[in-house]
């Protein structure tokens, strides 16, 4: 069980060199970064080397509603598969072997069979691009619920999300069989929308590839909300679990301070 950090809502307004620094200097083993097109792998790939750091995940198609190159709608495939290909060779510059994937909002006018067929056929076939390079891409099922997303609190709180619930998540990878095609398991959003967290992760961690930590309600730093993140730590470390579990929170308190209380808490749950 490694320890990364999602950057950007932990160090907000720093260029990622910096947030990098920030990371390492918290004693992380990895980090992870939305938006590779904005950054230079050229830059990060010696920093991240000389931090002794790894690149946890990239984020492969955009957003939660990744507008021509979602799952749900079939007539997006051509532009879903072209944006995981840029997605996987940009994962192979960033020495990375794991892309983040969102299904997209509802597909309007079509029943929610059909585009869980056309998410299970989508994920078939972008299969056959990462797996040369051993990438997985990473399905991440996202809450419905909250009002507010506090990751982006302006913007929209993705309400029409297609994949809320674990359960379809899992039966996808069921379906796609493929061993580059995990699931993330968002413990913040899989708290709104169901709850039941140990005992989803233990009967599921085969298909679990990585952990995104956040409390609720507000999803900041964990012990500031309804989620016993001591018992979760140490159930995810009790199934041998040996990927990353990730901070992607906002913190109530200084970034440092938070992740230094979330690392200690880690170790007691482990040792």
């Amino acid at each position: 069980m490694k320890l990364s950090v999602r950057v950007e809502p932990l160090f907000p307004d720093m260029p990622l060199p910096r947030q990098m620094e920030q990371v390492a200097a918290a004693g992380y083993d990895a980090y992870e970064f939305g938006d590779w097109r904005a950054q230079d792998p050229k830059q990060i790939v010696p920093l991240q080397n000389k931090l002794k750091l790894a690149c946890a995940c990239i984020v492969g198609n955009r957003s939660v509603n990744p507008v021509g190159m979602g799952l749900c709608d079939p007539t997006e495939r051509d532009g879903f598969l072209a944006e995981i290909r840029a997605s996987y060779e940009a994962a192979l510059r960033f020495e990375t072997k794991r892309i983040v994937v969102l299904s997209g909002f509802r597909a309007p006018g079509m029943t929610r069979e059909a585009q869980h067929d056309s998410i299970v056929e989508g994920l078939k076939r972008a299969h056959d691009i990462v797996a040369p390079g051993g990438v997985t891409m990473l399905v991440e099922p996202i809450n419905t619920l909250a009002k507010i997303e506090p990751l982006n609190p302006k913007g929209d709180n993705h309400s029409r999300y297609y994949l809320d619930k674990t359960a379809e998540a899992f039966a996808i990878t069921d379906k796609v069989q493929s061993p580059f095609v995990k699931i993330l398991f968002d413990i913040y959003h899989v708290q709104i929308m169901e709850g039941n967290l140990i005992v989803t992760i233990r009967e599921n961690i085969h298909s679990i590839d990585h952990f995104h930590v956040g409390d609720v309600p507000g999803r900041h730093e964990p012990g500031t909300g309804e989620i016993h993140y001591e018992n979760v730590f140490r159930a995810i470390h009790e199934t041998g679990f040996r990927g990353y579990v990730a901070m992607e929170y906002v913190p109530s308190k200084p970034a440092m301070q938070t992740l230094a209380a979330t690392r200690a808490m880690v170790l007691r749950a482990t040792a």
